[in-house]
């Protein structure tokens, strides 16, 4: 099932915020873990995740590092800052208010004309 992209692009800032509050991670590790929250319902690229990666760093939200494992290929470590789980505490509280208006709607039977 595809998702709008307003959906999409709505949910990535929290959703990268959360993934990153529990522990750094590089863009293709936070693509699959979003992949295995929505149980594959949500299916990110590359072009989707980086743009919204740089633009939180520009906000002070992430920072970044260039590592390179032992053997392994150079990937780029992002991180929550300070202000970061600031906004993730903020889109938190959005959210909740949003889905329990939704919860609410949705336990009531609509009246259907």
């Amino acid at each position: 099932m595809a998702y709008s992209k307003e959906l999409v692009a709505a949910s990535a800032t929290p959703l990268i915020l959360s993934v990153l509050a529990h522990g750094e991670n590089y863009g293709y590790a936070i693509i699959k873990r979003v992949a295995a929250l929505t149980e594959g319902e949500m299916q990110w690229t590359d072009g989707m995740l980086y743009p919204v990666l740089h633009r939180l760093e520009e906000q002070g939200y992430i920072e970044s590092e260039w590592r390179a494992p032992e053997g392994g290929r150079r990937r780029k470590y992002y991180h929550l800052r300070k202000d970061g789980a600031a906004a993730l505490a903020e889109e938190r509280r959005k959210w909740n208010v949003v889905n329990t208006a939704l919860m609410s709607l949705w336990e009531v039977k609509p009246c259907l004309t």
